[in-house]
C-alpha cells in the first residue's frame, strides 16, 4: 500500500431504508493522493455510501464516523462536505442546461465586487479552471450545447474551483465514448499528481484496472475487501469474483441460435435532424430481422443508431423524409409510438431514467404502462392483475425489491432496467430495438440482462442490439451493422467479426453492405 497518509476512513456506516438495509457496518480508507476504486454489484450500496460521505444523507440519519483529515465530521449537507474539500459528481449530472459553462461552475458560489456578481473575474477563473481540465471551449457557451464528455470536465473545473481534496465520482465514463473516456482518465490521473484524492465508482472493470490504487468491494451491503492493484496483482477476474462471490467462467451464458426467415425489413429509411433541417441524421438506411435473431448495431457517439432505432419505433426522433417498413413480408405504418407497439415493435431507450420510466410510478404500474388495454376493463385498470403481473416479473426477472409497490426511484440502475425491460415484455412484442440496455450496470446484472435476450430470441422473436461496448456485441449478435454519420456502411456475421474490422467498418463512409 501507499505510504502517504490516510485523509478520509469512513468507520463501520450503517444506513437504512424502510425494509431495507442498505449499508451494514462498511468501512473505507483513503490516502492522500490516492484513486481508490469501489465496486459491487448494482443495489451493492456503492452509492449509497458516497451519499452518506458526501452529505446527501446527512449526520444523524446513519450510524458510524466520517474522519476526515483526523477530525470526525458531521456533515449536515452537500454544501458543509463541499466547505471541507469533498465534492461528488452524480453519474447524472447537476449542471443546468440553459446557463453557461461559467455560470454552471459558479452557481451558488458567485465572486462578488461591490455587491454585484463580478462576471470578469469569474470568466477569467473559468477559463483557468477550463485550462485545467484540458476543456477549450469558450466559457459563455451554454451547457446544452457541449456534449457529455465535455459536461463532466465542467463538474471537474466546478469542484476544482472550491478547492476539493476528495473528488467522488459516480459512473463518471458510462455515458461516454472511448476518446472522451480515456481523457477523463488521463484527467484524474493529473489530479492525483496534484494530490488530489479520487473516489471512483465504475462498473468498467477494464477501466478500474487501468487506474485505480486501491479497490474496495462492496456486496450486498458489506465491505468485502480492500485490493491493492500492484501489490495484490489484481485483474479483472479477480475483480468480479470479490463482486459476485464466485467466478464468472463466461461473460455471456451459453446459446445455440435458431434462427429462422426475415420477418422483419426497414428499406432506404431517410430522416432529417429535428431542428436542423440541412442535416440528415439517418441517410439511406436498410437492415433486416430474422425470426430469432440478434442483429447488433455498432457505430460512434454521434453516429446516428439511436436516431435510426427511434426513428423507426414511430417516428419518435426527427423529420420521417422516406424509407418503407416491412413485417411479415407486408408494408406497415409506424407514423406514431402507439402504432409501433400495434404492430409489435417495442423499444428500450439508452436513457432510462428519462424516456424509459417514470420515477413517480411505482414498479408495478411501470411494467404495465406500455399496455394498459391488457388489464383494464374499459377506463378502470384491474388493480388485482396489476400486481400479478407485476410480482411474475419481479421473480422472473429476479427485480430485487421487497415489493412491487416500492417506487421505481429506489431501485438500483441495473433492477430499473429489469423494469424496463419487464414493461415491454408485457406489450408482447415481435421485435425489441434495445439502445445501450446494460450501460451503467454491473457484471452480474449484465449477464442476466444477457440471458434475458438470449430467451427472447429462443422464444423466435426479433432483437435490435444497439451497445457501445464491441465485446458485448461480438458476445451476443449473429449479424452486425456498422453505421457512420447515419448511414449503414456494412453488414458482418458475428462470427467472422472482429473489434478491428467493426471499427473500420465504424469509420468509414464507404458502403459494403451485402445481403446477408
Amino acid at each position: 500500500m501507499s505510504a502517504e497518509p490516510v485523509i478520509l476512513e469512513m468507520r463501520s456506516i450503517t444506513k437504512e431504508f424502510p425494509g431495507v438495509k442498505a449499508l451494514s457496518n462498511v468501512s473505507l480508507t483513503v490516502r492522500a493522493g490516492e484513486i481508490h476504486a469501489i465496486c459491487g454489484e448494482n443495489g451493492a450500496g456503492k452509492s449509497t455510501l458516497m451519499k452518506v460521505l458526501s452529505g446527501v444523507y446527512p449526520y444523524g440519519t446513519y450510524s458510524g464516523d466520517i474522519v476526515y483529515q483526523g477530525q470526525v465530521m458531521h456533515f449536515k449537507d452537500i454544501r458543509s462536505s463541499e466547505a471541507a474539500g469533498i465534492a461528488i459528481i452524480h453519474q447524472e449530472l447537476a449542471l443546468i442546461p440553459e446557463l453557461s459553462i461559467t455560470e454552471n461552475i459558479f452557481l451558488g458560489n458567485e465572486p462578488t465586487k461591490w455587491g454585484a456578481i463580478d462576471w470578469i473575474t469569474a470568466k477569467k477563473t473559468a477559463l483557468e479552471l477550463l485550462a485545467r481540465v484540458g476543456l477549450r471551449d469558450d466559457p459563455d457557451t451554454l451547457i446544452k450545447n457541449i456534449g457529455v464528455g465535455k459536461q463532466q470536465l465542467v463538474e471537474i473545473a466546478k469542484a476544482l474551483n472550491k478547492s476539493v481534496k476528495v473528488l467522488i465520482l459516480d459512473e463518471p465514463t458510462a455515458a461516454l465514448n472511448e476518446a472522451d473516456s480515456q481523457h477523463l482518465l488521463d484527467l484524474i490521473r493529473g489530479l492525483k499528481g496534484k494530490g488530489i484524492s479520487s473516489i471512483m465508482i465504475s462498473h468498467k472493470l477494464n477501466e478500474i484496472e487501468q487506474v485505480a490504487d486501491s479497490i474496495t468491494i462492496i456486496r450486498d451491503g458489506l465491505t468485502i475487501e480492500t485490493l491493492d492493484v500492484i501489490a495484490d496483482g489484481v485483474n479483472e477476474d479477480r475483480i468480479i469474483r470479490g463482486m459476485v462471490g464466485r467466478s464468472l467462467e463466461s461473460r455471456f451464458p451459453d446459446r445455440t441460435p435458431h434462427i429462422g426467415d426475415v420477418f422483419f425489413e426497414v428499406r432506404n429509411w431517410n430522416v432529417q435532424h429535428p431542428q436542423v433541417a440541412e442535416r440528415m441524421v439517418v441517410k439511406n438506411s436498410s437492415l433486416t430481422v430474422r425470426k430469432g435473431e440478434i442483429v447488433g448495431i455498432a457505430g460512434l457517439m454521434g453516429a446516428g443508431r439511436t436516431e435510426l432505432a427511434m426513428s423507426i419505433f414511430g417516428r419518435s426522433y426527427g423529420n420521417f423524409l422516406s424509407g418503407k417498413v416491412f413485417k411479415d413480408g407486408k408494408e406497415i405504418e409506424l407514423r406514431n409510438v402507439a402504432e409501433a407497439i400495434d404492430h409489435g415493435l417495442a423499444y428500450v431507450s439508452e436513457d432510462r431514467k428519462a424516456l424509459g420510466l417514470n420515477l413517480l410510478d411505482d414498479i408495478k404500474r411501470s411494467i404495465v404502462s406500455a399496455k394498459l388495454s391488457k388489464i383494464s376493463a374499459g377506463p378502470v385498470v384491474n388493480d388485482s392483475k396489476e400486481y400479478a403481473i407485476a410480482e411474475s416479473y419481479r421473480t422472473s426477472l429476479r427485480i430485487k425489491t421487497p415489493s412491487v409497490d416500492a417506487g421505481v426511484n429506489k431501485l438500483s440502475g441495473g433492477n430499473q432496467q429489469k423494469v424496463v425491460l419487464a414493461k415491454w415484455m408485457f406489450t408482447d412484442p415481435d421485435l425489441l430495438i434495445l439502445d445501450e440496455p446494460t450501460r451503467g450496470i454491473d457484471v452480474g446484472a449484465k449477464y442476466e440482462i444477457y440471458g434475458i435476450i438470449q430467451e427472447l430470441a429462443a422464444q423466435g422473436k426479433g432483437v435490435i442490439l444497439i451497445s457501445s461496448e464491441l465485446p458485448e456485441l461480438l458476445g451476443l449478435a449473429d449479424r452486425i451493422y456498422t453505421v457512420f454519420e447515419g448511414a449503414i456502411t456494412d453488414c458482418i456475421p458475428a462470427d467472422t467479426a472482429d473489434p478491428e474490422t467493426l471499427m473500420k467498418s465504424m469509420t468509414s463512409a464507404r458502403k459494403k453492405v451485402q445481403s446477408i
